[in-house]
């Protein structure tokens, strides 16, 4: 995706960035810049900037290039209200990657604790699910998997599931959700 940088001005401690594309989707892209002068001089910053028609987020500076991600505001909110539904119309849901260790620790917990969570896999979404990962990391501001909802909480990742688990107190979540019933 080709963009071009319309205005880069500094604040205080911020940097808004105004981008044209033809057609907004999904995808990392590099901005490079002739100077950094013009960034904080902070050598990693983080914020979601917006802009009429799109939104950047994950901006990280690096020696010579800021890379940022832009997302369309409008697939944002229709995802969005997905992911809300989703977690609302199921008692334990596990947004997932298929290949990542850290999930299958989770849905085997799950397993051993006879609930059937309903499960996403992104890396089986094509550009979707990419797009839900960000959308998920905007609400729970957790940008890693899995991520796991219990009765339409965020719960969190696999050690802090495990950690609930080793607790006590998971099992009782998952009663209070209607995912297990009581023994």
């Amino acid at each position: 995706m080709a963009a071009t940088c319309n205005n880069i001005c500094k604040a205080a401690t911020s940097i808004a960035i105004s981008i044209s594309t033809p057609s907004l989707s999904t995808s990392s892209s590099h901005l490079l810049l002739p100077s950094l002068s013009l960034l904080p001089k902070s050598s990693i910053f983080s914020r979601n900037i917006s802009t009429s028609s799109s939104r950047l987020t994950h901006v990280v500076k690096n020696p010579g290039r800021v890379n940022f991600r832009v997302m369309s505001s409008l697939s944002d909110s229709g995802l969005e209200d997905t992911v809300k539904k989703t977690i609302s119309d199921y008692p334990v849901v596990v947004y997932s990657k298929s290949w990542c260790s850290y999930s299958s620790q989770v849905k085997q917990l799950f397993k051993k604790l006879g609930v059937q969570p309903h499960v996403v896999e992104l890396d089986q979404l094509g550009a979707q699910g990419s797009q839900l990962q960000d959308v998920l990391g905007d609400l729970t501001e957790q940008y890693t998997v899995p991520n796991v909802f219990i009765g339409a909480k965020h719960i969190g990742g696999c050690s802090d599931t495990v950690e609930l688990y080793q607790k006590g107190e998971l099992e009782n979540l998952l009663t209070e959700a209607g995912a297990k019933k009581e023994s």
